[in-house]
């Protein structure tokens, strides 16, 4: 299998920074590289990035900066850009923290992931206790999406414009969007988007869609349909939140390719994989090999772009916060030392790189 981007998607990627050597400061805190090898380089010989998202609060620590802007090729601002913070009221917008998290990244040669223009969380107020017309909603969408959007205009790889829209049946959420504005809100948004940045990639962003089944078979059908309406539409993001519990996705590269065959970039965007506690090396072992799988399901997929995990490092994983009892999800841990997943991936990448 050739693991090698179409010529259009790879030239994107060039010009995002992602085939540009990393920063030469090595992590504080990392592994035995094999002459210095990260995941980030690993993943641009592969025209491909391995990223990881980061947050605000997290740029008071040096050691963890340190591994962030050497080791990955990527970042995802895993708060900065929901609406709560860049329109905490209504018309005045504040891109403060959205803004230090490009700037790392632009500093350190890393793509940036924008995320996210429209999802039903973390709203701010004014917006989730209003009582809007349809009209109304309409123009306060239009005018987040394209103000937003237009700040970052020829900064960002991509945008994650609408995120988890559906049930795990198929069915759309029920959100302020949709309860107000009916399924063409996502047409739109996408619309709005690439009228206000008409460079960067245009995702729809999800959970649990990681392998075919009514909620995938939702978002298939929907692409399709928009793609028949002539809808800007760039790629499809699988966030990967996965538990050791449920068993791995074994269609997910079935899955990847045939969103790939509508002619749409796929990327796992928000990778984790979680464990009941404690952990032991029985668990870390299977997740290690999890985390193979998933780096080589994405690998066999010529249009699969990149993964991002959900943060790097256990430290600040949002696991324990929502998920009782559950954790140690990520390639590193609490004190920031890889773990066995670190090395598989790591294998699995350069062994992609090799061929």
């Amino acid at each position: 299998m050739p693991h090698r981007l179409a010529a259009s998607v790879a030239a994107s990627l060039a010009a995002a920074g992602l085939v540009t050597a990393m920063a030469a400061t090595p992590a504080s805190a990392g592994p035995d590289r094999h002459d210095d090898t990260t995941l980030g380089r690993l993943a641009a010989d592969t025209h491909r990035y391995f990223g990881s998202a980061t947050d605000n609060p997290e740029f008071s620590d040096a050691a963890y900066l340190g591994i962030l802007g050497s080791e990955f090729n990527s970042t995802t601002a895993g708060n900065a850009l929901k609406w709560y913070a860049t329109e905490p009221q209504q018309g005045v917008f504040d891109f403060t923290q959205g803004d230090q998290v490009l700037d790392f990244a632009r500093r350190h040669h890393m793509s940036f992931r924008a995320h996210t223009l429209v999802w039903h969380n973390q709203l701010p107020d004014w917006l989730n206790n209003g009582t809007f017309t349809a009209d109304q909603l309409r123009a306060i969408l239009k005018k987040h999406i394209t103000t937003v959007a237009r700040h970052y205009k020829g900064k960002v790889y991509s945008w994650d414009v609408v995120n988890e829209a559906f049930n795990e049946d198929g069915t759309y959420r029920d959100t302020i969007f949709y309860r107000t504005l009916g399924p063409g809100y996502i047409a739109d948004a996408l619309r709005w988007a690439r009228e206000a940045d008409p460079h960067a990639k245009l995702y729809l962003n999800d959970y649990n869609i990681e392998a075919i089944g009514p909620k995938s078979d939702a978002y298939y059908a929907l692409v399709k349909s928009l793609r028949a309406q002539h809808v800007p539409i760039d790629g499809v993001g699988f966030q990967g939140h996965l538990a050791l519990q449920y068993g791995y996705p074994d269609t997910l590269q079935q899955n990847l390719r045939r969103f790939a065959d509508l002619g749409l970039d796929v990327a796992i965007t928000e990778l984790d994989i979680r464990m009941y506690l404690p952990a032991d090396a029985t668990k870390l072992a299977t997740q290690a090999d999890w985390y193979a799988r998933v780096t080589k399901a994405c690998l066999a997929v010529r249009r699969c772009v990149g993964i991002t995990v959900w943060d790097y490092t256990d430290k600040y994983s949002w696991i324990p916060a929502v998920f009782q009892g559950e954790g140690a999800a990520l390639p590193y841990d609490e004190n920031l030392q890889p773990k066995p997943a670190y090395t598989a991936i790591r294998d699995a990448l350069r062994s992609a790189g090799r061929h």
